[in-house]
This record gives structure tokens, C-alpha cells and sequence, in this order.
């Protein structure tokens, strides 16, 4: 069974990830579907379904980093574009 210090610093280093998407809409899904999760299974005893809780969450984490990254290779500038004046 994983330790409690274990699960903890996995719930830290999800909700750190999720700080990284550029966007505030995906930053806020991302911590309140973190929160959620494990607001949702922390009565859970059963150590097999805990183990395949904390793989899922590994896999999840392994998402959030991927995604993180790519939303920021997609950053703007600017909101409203600019017509360029003719010369």
C-alpha cells in the first residue's frame, strides 16, 4: 500500500502541473478536477483499487505536463488583432 506521504506529494505535483496551462479555464478545470478525485476517494481501504487510483493519477499527471506544454507553445500576444495600416 502507498504511503500517505506518497498520495500527498502526487496531489501537489498534479495541482502544480495544472498551474502551468496558459489559459485560466484549463488551469481551474484542471485543480477542480484534481480536488475532486481525491476529495472522492479518500475513504477508499481496498489497497488494490488504491494502487490502480494512484496509477491513474501518474497517468493523469503524465497528461497535465503534456498538455501544459503544448498550451504554452500556443501562446498570443496580443487578444484582438491589429489591421495593418497600407502603405
Amino acid at each position: 500500500m502507498a504511503s500517505k506521504t506518497k498520495i500527498l506529494n502526487l496531489y501537489k505535483a498534479l495541482l502544480r502541473e495544472s498551474q502551468k496551462f496558459s489559459t485560466y479555464n484549463f488551469r481551474s478545470y484542471a485543480v477542480r478536477r484534481i480536488r475532486d478525485a481525491f476529495r472522492d476517494n479518500r475513504n477508499i481501504t481496498d489497497s488494490e483499487l488504491i494502487n490502480n487510483r494512484i496509477s491513474e493519477a501518474r497517468k493523469n499527471l503524465d497528461l497535465i505536463k503534456r498538455q501544459a506544454l503544448v498550451s504554452q507553445m500556443y501562446q498570443t500576444d496580443k487578444l484582438v488583432i491589429e489591421r495593418i495600416p497600407r502603405t
